[in-house]
């Protein structure tokens, strides 16, 4: 019954489209009826990668523990190995956090003392007194991000840990670790860490403030999270799923063999299996699903431009009068104090919390304004086919997507000054408007990053048309090894030069 609900909704476009099919719905054996191009006409490729950033395809050499893989043209990351054990290292962290994590759904996080009014506050405390105020879009998001999502991961974990164990990855995994990919960015426990910092300082002035077990339940909870994310290794566990060729389409040793004109490529989005085909495959074109995890295959992403570019106005639009009204109001014997973004800056700075203020005052109003601006200036260079500082664009998009949720500080201190100061005429703290424009903006700022596809920048400057062995001297980097860290030889790095691009290798914790 699963096989064939999970064949059917594969067979409607909406469930295959890019950004909302994910495997979940397909175990690996629909193909697209309607596309001429089918992936049983490619050839699965090795010892070649494609850089998710610039989109050079390029030799990869063996990755030994310690060692990270960067891109030779525009210094991304390909390809990490850590020195941990691929299994061992997250299955300890992965359960000490489900620990963690269900000791914290019990515990109380806070209480707040205002002359003999108690009033102690859980996890859910804040979506529940959002829900009351009629906030429910933002109960939903504070919910989701805090409480359910960290749970869904970490489970996820434990699933794709099991299947790593044996001998072949099992199918059923392949959905689970697609979806964890793109579910972990919005498991944002580090951020609510943060928000809850915010809020014990706003508080300590009004009242007696304890923090409870559930505080540091949710510091460790971040800690191990962090640990887990560390030491797990997605590359390896792809690698351990066994792909089975198509018959009379034999695997392309592109270690040993002429590297193969860029146009006849593409790599997985999810797995980054590169595939060869016999003719240049159009960039929007579905090719069919990956023979190793089962997702679409696109050479880039569709409508990433026009999607990003909807966004980013959107936001734009949200920006204005979410710094412009009030995002919450403090009342204290029927008198109401509303407060913007700024305002709550300007009180954190006159407070002395200096440090405070400059990462409330980083988050939520600088972040903002760097994601719009940064993806607006990469989208203008990709319509304009300005080849304008591509190496510079490309280290300013992974610094959007890196610090994308952290906007969400904000939204989470509001959601626990309205759980925590509930005390009827005496003291209360309502969300206002100017927190709902907030949220979005920041919400549709990761859509925007998480739809654009940084590719396109450089194809538009035709750096991905040519041989990738005819590149320009000032595009040509050699191979570097360099060790650090405990027991690693001492010593000047060993440089080899290439005629072809090579991936370049740098120990972990480079600059």
């Amino acid at each position: 019954m699963l096989r064939w609900l999970a064949s059917f909704l594969a067979k409607i476009p909406f469930f295959r489209s890019h950004h909302f099919h994910t495997g979940l719905w397909s175990l690996g054996h629909h193909r697209c009826v309607d596309n001429p191009h089918h992936s049983s006409e490619l050839r699965i490729v090795t010892g070649i990668m494609e850089c998710r950033t610039c989109g050079l395809f390029q030799r990869l050499p063996a990755v030994l523990p310690g060692e990270v893989a960067e891109c030779c043209r525009c210094g991304s990351q390909l390809e990490r190995r850590r020195r941990t054990a691929t299994l061992g290292g997250p299955w300890a962290f992965c359960i000490a956090a489900l620990a963690f994590y269900g000791a914290l759904l019990v515990s109380s996080v806070m209480m707040l003392n205002v002359y003999g009014h108690v009033n102690v506050i859980v996890m859910m405390s804040g979506p529940h007194q959002l829900v009351s105020q009629g906030m429910g879009i933002i109960a939903v998001l504070v919910a989701l991000t805090s409480v359910i999502l960290p749970g869904v991961v970490l489970l996820m974990m434990c699933a794709i840990l099991y299947g790593a164990g044996k001998d072949d990855l099992p199918t059923w995994c392949r959905p689970l670790l697609a979806w964890y990919e793109r579910l972990r960015p919005w498991s944002m426990v580090e951020v609510y860490v943060i928000g809850l910092l915010v809020a014990y300082t706003k508080l300590i002035d009004l009242a007696l403030v304890i923090l409870l077990p559930g505080t540091f339940l949710l510091g460790a909870l971040m800690l191990s999270m962090a640990a887990l994310d560390s030491t797990f290794d997605a590359e390896m566990i792809w690698e351990h799923r066994s792909v089975r060729a198509e018959k009379g389409h034999p695997p392309y040793d592109g270690a040993t063999n002429p590297m193969p004109p860029p146009r006849h490529m593409l790599s997985c989005g999810t797995c980054e299996l590169v595939l060869l085909a016999p003719h240049a495959i159009p960039n929007t074109a579905d090719m069919g699903d990956c023979p190793r995890c089962g997702q679409i295959l696109h050479r880039r992403k569709p409508n990433a431009v026009q999607g990003a570019i909807c966004f980013l106005i959107a936001a734009f639009v949200f920006y204005i009068p979410a710094n412009c009204l009030p995002v919450m109001t403090y009342a204290r014997l029927g008198k109401g104090y509303p407060n913007t973004i700024i305002g709550g800056v300007h009180e954190l700075w006159q407070a002395d919390l200096w440090v405070l203020a400059l990462i409330v005052l980083f988050a939520s109003i600088t972040l903002p304004v760097l994601k719009i601006v940064s993806l607006a200036l990469m989208l203008y260079c990709e319509l304009t086919r300005r080849a304008w500082h591509l190496i510079g664009l490309s280290k300013l998009y992974h610094i959007v997507m890196l610090i994308g949720r952290w906007s969400m500080i904000d939204v989470f201190m509001i959601s626990i000054l309205v759980a925590v100061v509930r005390f009827s005429f005496f003291a209360h703290v309502t969300a206002d408007p100017g927190i709902v424009f907030f949220a979005m903006v920041v919400v549709l700022t990761i859509f925007a990053a998480d739809m654009y596809d940084p590719r396109g920048v450089w194809d538009a400057a035709g750096r991905n048309e040519r041989h990738p062995g005819f590149l320009p001297h000032q595009h040509r980097h050699p191979l570097k090894r360099r060790h650090r860290g405990h027991g690693c030889p001492k010593g000047p790095p060993v440089v080899t030069t290439t005629p072809e691009p090579l991936a370049s290798l740098g120990a972990e914790g480079q600059p």
